[in-house]
């Protein structure tokens, strides 16, 4: 069994990733595709990873990112892996639909439907849900986007809320109207349209799938599925465990499996003695590259790629980068390893944050600073705010 040592997985981030400058590629689509998909959950995440992986002197603008997704529609945002928003490429959806997303609506109808009986909205679960489905789907029928307060506010088959934890000061009621377009939408039948708000937000408008697509996607079956997904994330994470595999994919540990067999994946060694995998065709060494400089956005798909980590990120600094919940803050990245964070001033001059006890040398504080002016100049003044501060993030302290 080959081992791939840890020197070789951060030299193939840096070429899979288009994170070193000599392997950046041209466009969002290709930034995309680089990394399987692209994790949305904020949208500001899309347009910075774009910038990222991209000509590092002319990346493309947020409107650019914007069109691709509003208007050429290569790109498409989907509910799918750990009931995660993503973007990706269209010709993943089906496999997506096929397998992860359809997991994902599964769990989603079961939970609407206990809580519309649980809170009294109706008797019958499954009946009140077939009903808000079939009143989206006739209201969007040959309609411009719209938001979900428009469609809550016509449809009275949309009324309903649930009350969450009463009495507790983070509880409250929540209309079920965003349950409903989210589970049309792991489902397939709707998707997301024009952004609303500015690129930095998120504020979806809602339209058919396949009047948005210009025709039906037809879903694979979910091993089919499941095996072009793990393709894929070899090609962009490999070599990876069994473990990061299934975290990534939110499957079950017999799917994941069964896709590393369909695609005829093959183990290698890691430094820890743990076995990964690799495609058949990619087990060819990757030689070092020279060193490079990064700065991601929170959620970035590089650093959310892997559920082991220790290869690129320090285990006593996770604590510092990551929340409670195992979402990622921004990251500033120094030859494949996480060394500290970015922030932004008043000003929105995106300043580096070092995480305590790393010492960078003269040369990647230099590379790390030429990143944060490029950052800057980008921005052009735009502040982008998060609801997944990392503890470094929250503590940084700015001149």
């Amino acid at each position: 069994m080959r081992t791939v040592d840890d020197r070789e997985r951060r030299a193939r981030l840096a070429v899979r990733h288009a994170l070193h400058p000599d392997h950046r590629v041209p466009d969002p689509v290709a930034a995309a595709r680089a990394m399987t998909v692209l994790h949305a959950t904020e949208a500001a995440t899309v347009h910075l990873a774009v910038r990222a992986r991209t000509d590092p002197e002319a990346p493309p603008a947020p409107e650019d990112v914007d069109r691709v997704l509003g208007e050429d529609r290569s790109l498409v945002k989907q509910l799918a892996m750990r009931r995660t928003l993503f973007v990706l490429p269209r010709d993943l959806l089906p496999a997506v639909l096929g397998s992860a997303s359809a997991r994902v609506a599964q769990t989603q109808r079961r939970a609407l439907v206990r809580d519309v009986e649980r809170h009294g909205v109706a008797p019958d679960g499954e009946a009140w849900v077939d009903r808000a489905r079939s009143g989206v789907l006739d209201r969007l029928t040959g309609a411009a986007p719209t938001n979900a307060r428009q469609l809550r506010e016509e449809l009275p088959e949309l009324a309903g809320q649930v009350v969450h934890a009463p009495g507790k000061s983070y509880g409250g009621a929540a209309p079920l109207a965003p349950r409903v377009l989210t589970l049309l939408g792991a489902e397939g039948l709707v998707v997301r349209g024009p952004n609303a708000g500015h690129w930095r937000l998120n504020r979806p408008t809602w339209v058919l799938a396949d009047e948005w697509l210009g025709g039906q996607v037809e879903p694979t079956g979910t091993a089919e599925g499941y095996a072009e997904l793990v393709r894929r994330w070899l090609r962009t994470f490999g070599p990876g465990t069994l473990e990061d595999l299934q975290w990534w994919l939110g499957s079950t540990r017999t799917a994941a499996r069964a896709a590393l067999a369909a695609v005829d994946a093959v183990p290698v060694a890691l430094d820890d003695g743990s076995t990964a995998w690799l495609l058949p065709d990619d087990l060819d060494p990757v030689g070092p590259v020279e060193p490079w400089a990064a700065l991601l956005p929170t959620l970035d798909p590089t650093t959310m790629g892997w559920r082991g980590r220790d290869f690129y990120l320090d285990a006593r600094l996770r604590p510092l980068l990551f929340d409670t919940n195992g979402n990622a803050g921004t990251t500033a990245w120094w030859d494949g390893r996480v060394v500290g964070a970015w922030v932004q001033d008043d000003e929105g001059v995106v300043q580096v944050v070092a995480a305590p006890g790393v010492r960078l040398p003269a040369e990647a504080r230099r590379a790390l600073d030429v990143e944060a002016d490029r950052l800057t100049r980008w921005l052009d003044g735009v502040r982008v705010g998060t609801v997944y501060p990392s503890p470094l993030m929250r503590h940084a302290r700015l001149p």
